[in-house]
């Protein structure tokens, strides 16, 4: 995994999924060297990398600008860059285009998630993977509801992260925000 602070961030742009998360939601995408993955709501691009790193194409998609730029710059720092489409757009429109993948990775929604979810299931292959990240309790349930209204069986697994600091007198644990994964096979 690429270390968080190898991430070139900028505020107002969320990001990168952290080291940790991002280890997990790899395991449970399982992508294979010939996938192609997309990435909804890319932020910064630290799932984008670490899937550019593992399959044959990865599309990540934001309507923010500023995070497409940054993935961009973080895409180059990186060397990543000419396995990765970036498209600016709602998540909505830009399905449309895409004919089919084999990895779906859901990051940001803006309140469409049960929309993406179906969209995103109706082009993804035969035994292709989708992976949902939340933090808002929200989120959770409308992406176990999505995925069980379209047969699927979801893996729920919420992560709470600690990472040490070191500090004159010992190691001080600071903890991330819990983040929810939830994962299913088509």
């Amino acid at each position: 995994m690429i270390p968080d602070e190898d991430f070139v961030q900028i505020q107002g742009v969320p990001g990168p999924t952290k080291e940790e998360v991002r280890c997990l939601v790899m395991c449970k995408a399982r992508i294979a060297s010939n996938d192609t993955v997309v990435d909804v709501g890319c932020g910064s691009g630290g799932l984008t990398l670490e899937s550019a790193r593992k399959a044959r194409k990865v599309i990540a998609l934001d309507k923010n600008p500023e995070a497409l730029e940054l993935t961009r710059q973080n895409l180059q720092k990186h060397g990543l860059t000419p396995k990765v489409q970036l498209v600016e757009g709602d998540a909505l429109e830009v399905l449309e285009g895409i004919e089919s993948f084999d990895t779906f990775l859901v990051g940001g929604s803006s309140g469409d998630l049960p929309f993406i979810i179906k969209q995103g299931y109706e082009k993804l292959n035969k035994h292709g993977r989708i992976v949902v990240t939340s933090i808002l309790l929200e989120t959770r349930v409308e992406a176990v509801d999505t995925l069980k209204e379209l047969g699927m069986t979801p893996d729920v697994v919420e992560v709470t992260i600690a990472k040490g600091k070191i500090t004159e007198r010992g190691t001080m644990m600071l903890g991330r925000n819990p983040i929810t994964i939830i994962s299913a096979v088509k």
